[in-house]
This record gives C-alpha cells, sequence and structure tokens, in this order.
C-alpha cells in the first residue's frame, strides 16, 4: 500500500469540508453542525469459533447525520479498519446522498479483521454476534448498513435475518430493509452487484460526451479489481474500452494490446488475487501510475494517489470508483496538471442510489424489472454529473467542491429551516 497509510484519512475529509465550506460561505453553526459525527457506536464482543477458541473482536458503527433521513453506509471487513477511517467514510456518505438526492444521511461501520482467514461457518458467527452487538444501533428507519470492503449479499442476508429474529414476529418482514445489497431470494434489487460500476461508467460516458471523446478504444488503468473495478472493465469493454493496465494488493499487470475483463475476474476468484496472471507483463506500482491511458480508475483504497502518483499520471481524467484515493496534495497536482478529477462522492453514488431503490421495493413489498432500475440509475447519474459540473463552474472550483457545495447547500437549507431542538 501507498505510504498514505499513515496519513489521517478524518483530517482529510474534514479540509475538503472547509473548501466547500468557504465555496458557499456557510457560517459557523452548520460548520460546527457538520465537524463531528452524531453517533460513534463501538463494540467488543465475542465469537466461538468453530475451532472452539473464542474470541474478541472490535466493530464500528459510525453515524455521522441524519438530517435528511436514516444513517446509510456500507459494512467493511478489514484488517485496517480504525475510528478516523470509519469516520471520514461516514462523512463522505452525508455529502454522497444529499447530492445524489436520496432521502439519507451518511453512515459507516466495520470490523477489525481479515475475513479471508476465517471459515464462511466462522463469518456467519462473527456477522450475527456483531448484528446483535449492535442491537437498535440500527433499524430500517434508523440506519441501513449495507455491503462495502470485505462483505457482499451472503454477510448482508445473516445481518438482516439476525436483525429480523431479534423483532416481534408480527412484523418480522418489515425488517428486510434493515440493509441493502441483499441477494434477490432475500429480497435485494435487481442490477444492485454492478450498480456502483455501473455510476461510474454512466461518469465516464458524461464526461467524454463533454469532452467530445470517444470512448471506443479508450485506453483504461484500473487499480482494485474487486466488484467495482471488474464491472467497470467489464461494461466499458462492451463500450470498444481497453484496460491497459490492472493491479491490486496483489500486484500489477499491463497489457498494451488490452486485457479481458471476464478472464481477469475468473482468475481473481480462483487466486485471491491478480498474483500470478500469465497473460500480461508484471509491473511495479509506480509503473502502473505512470502507464499511458486515457482514464485512470482507482477502484480499491483509499489514499493511492499522492504527490509522486499524480506527477507520474499519463491520462486525461482520473475517476475515484474507491472512496477517498486521491489525497489533498494529490488532487493540487492533478489540477495543475490539467487533469480532469471525478469526485468519490459522485463517480461511486450508484450504489447507494441504488441501496435506496431496493430500500424502496422492501418498504413497498415491490419487485422491479432489472431495466426499471438501471434507467432510473442513469437518469439520476446523468443528473447529478451535470448538476455537479455546473454548480463547479458558477463558483470557480473543481468538481469535489462543486459535489460538496451542492450537498452542503441542502444540509444548510434544512437546518435553516427546521432549526435546532430545544
Amino acid at each position: 500500500m501507498s505510504n498514505g497509510s499513515k496519513q489521517n484519512l478524518f483530517k482529510m475529509a474534514e479540509q475538503q469540508l472547509e473548501r466547500a465550506f468557504d465555496a458557499i460561505g456557510a457560517d459557523a453553526n452548520l460548520r460546527a453542525i457538520l465537524s463531528q459525527p452524531k453517533n460513534e457506536v463501538i463494540v467488543h464482543f465475542p465469537v466461538q469459533l468453530t475451532s472452539g477458541e473464542v474470541k474478541m473482536f472490535k466493530g464500528y458503527r459510525i453515524q455521522h447525520n441524519n438530517a435528511l433521513g436514516p444513517f446509510k453506509g456500507g459494512m467493511r471487513y478489514h484488517h485496517d479498519v480504525h475510528l478516523d477511517e470509519v469516520k471520514a467514510l461516514a462523512t463522505w456518505m452525508t455529502w454522497k446522498c444529499a447530492l445524489a438526492g436520496i432521502p439519507y444521511g451518511g453512515g459507516k461501520g466495520g470490523i477489525k479483521f481479515s475475513p479471508r482467514e476465517y471459515s464462511a461457518e466462522d463469518l456467519e458467527r462473527i456477522t450475527r454476534r456483531f448484528t446483535h452487538a449492535l442491537g437498535d444501533n440500527i433499524g430500517p428507519e434508523w440506519d441501513i448498513p449495507a455491503p462495502d470492503m470485505g462483505t457482499n449479499s451472503q454477510i448482508m442476508d445473516w445481518m438482516m435475518d439476525t436483525y429480523a429474529n431479534l423483532k416481534s414476529t408480527n412484523n418480522r418482514q418489515t425488517m428486510r430493509a434493515v440493509v441493502t445489497g441483499k441477494s434477490l431470494i432475500c429480497g435485494g434489487s435487481q442490477g444492485r452487484t454492478a450498480a456502483t460500476g455501473q455510476g461510474v461508467v454512466h461518469c465516464i460516458e458524461a464526461w467524454a460526451e463533454r469532452k467530445g471523446f470517444d470512448l471506443d478504444g479508450a485506453r483504461l488503468a484500473i487499480q482494485g479489481y474487486g466488484n467495482v473495478g471488474s464491472n467497470v472493465a467489464r461494461i466499458m469493454a462492451r463500450k470498444g474500452a481497453l484496460v491497459v493496465a490492472v493491479g491490486d494488493h496483489t500486484g500489477y499487470f499491463m497489457n498494451q494490446d488490452g486485457l479481458n475483463p471476464a478472464e481477469l475476474s475468473q482468475w481473481v476468484q480462483v487466486h485471491r488475487g491478480l498474483n500470478g496472471y500469465p497473460k500480461a507483463e508484471a509491473i511495479s506500482r509506480e509503473q502502473f501510475f505512470g502507464v499511458e491511458c486515457d482514464i485512470m480508475v482507482p477502484a480499491a483504497l483509499e489514499l493511492q494517489i499522492l504527490e509522486e502518483e499524480a506527477k507520474s499520471l499519463k491520462c486525461q481524467m482520473v475517476i475515484e470508483a474507491a472512496n477517498g484515493p486521491v489525497d489533498l496534495d494529490g488532487e493540487r497536482v492533478i489540477q495543475e496538471r490539467g487533469i480532469d478529477l471525478i469526485p468519490d462522492v459522485l463517480a461511486n453514488s450508484g450504489g447507494v442510489i441504488v441501496s435506496y431503490y431496493e430500500w424502496l421495493q422492501n418498504k413497498r413489498s415491490e419487485s422491479w424489472y432489472k431495466e426499471r432500475v438501471e434507467e432510473k440509475l442513469e437518469r439520476r447519474m446523468r443528473r447529478i454529473y451535470d448538476q455537479t459540473v455546473m454548480k463547479a463552474e458558477e463558483l470557480g472550483v473543481g468538481m469535489r467542491t462543486g459535489a460538496y457545495a451542492i450537498a452542503l447547500e441542502k444540509l444548510k437549507n434544512v437546518y435553516g429551516a427546521r432549526g435546532l431542538w430545544p
């Protein structure tokens, strides 16, 4: 990982926010309200593993703001999960939901451990104990978790089932809406698995249209080949784009003639990473960020493109498919070099948008066709992309600050209308 892992992610989120506060002329009261999460829930819980060993785990649920609706955000299973990381991610979720125009606030959570080291049965035990430990800190009208790094629809199914069984039997079915990103059979939505990657592609298309850039033959470099990165590769390949470089925590690879997205996915599934992929040249992480391409897609961890990586880039646009992959110095260099940057709160919002559609379907006892979900997602992504561009141009700022400004104005208006009680 980049040395950016040593940075404080929440401090970076605060500095990004200050720029937006200044851009819209926010008063001190709004700054005070939004400067810290509303709730920080930390739980320690024991789990008896299949080996018979009892092990303690540490879990988090950070609830940043709910002025616009219930807290919403992913649950991350990763060995680097820590308080300031989850606080930053919850904060970004507040801006992401407000920008997207969906009635949610920001939340985020997770458990500090490496899920790869545990069996499926142990993961179920850990998930159910974590859900039990959280208790009423989550709920379909209060705080709605979703998948994130290290979690998937199966984790969400277990979480939903545990929560539902903690509630009375006469309203158990309404409890399906406590989480999103579930499997279809358990109340999930068509289109949810690919939604984040699909949203990234909608932003790429909107950017290309504004620039008069032909995506047929466009060259992509993608860091991170999990759910988001692989779906971006797959969807862009259908449009004639070439993935010329990929990388993850196990290694980086390049093939100027293009890589096969489906073969890459199969390799990652079998080998748990890109390491050893035979149909490409192995390169270093430093070489990856210097690959000649049109579009750079960081879709892995946060804090990956710092000042040095930004100086190496040979692309026209960076799109933040991951949360917080570009730090403040990296962003400054990118802007100075005239490279376009589409920020995370816009670029990867497809996941939470379709999560909202899943929540609506659960609450209404409906099941929408995939075409309906995808059409609604595209329309909303295109709208918020255009709004962000216009706000950035109006204020004379970058797209990240423009996106934050839209979100902050909505929160400013709701606090102005509602006031503070008592």
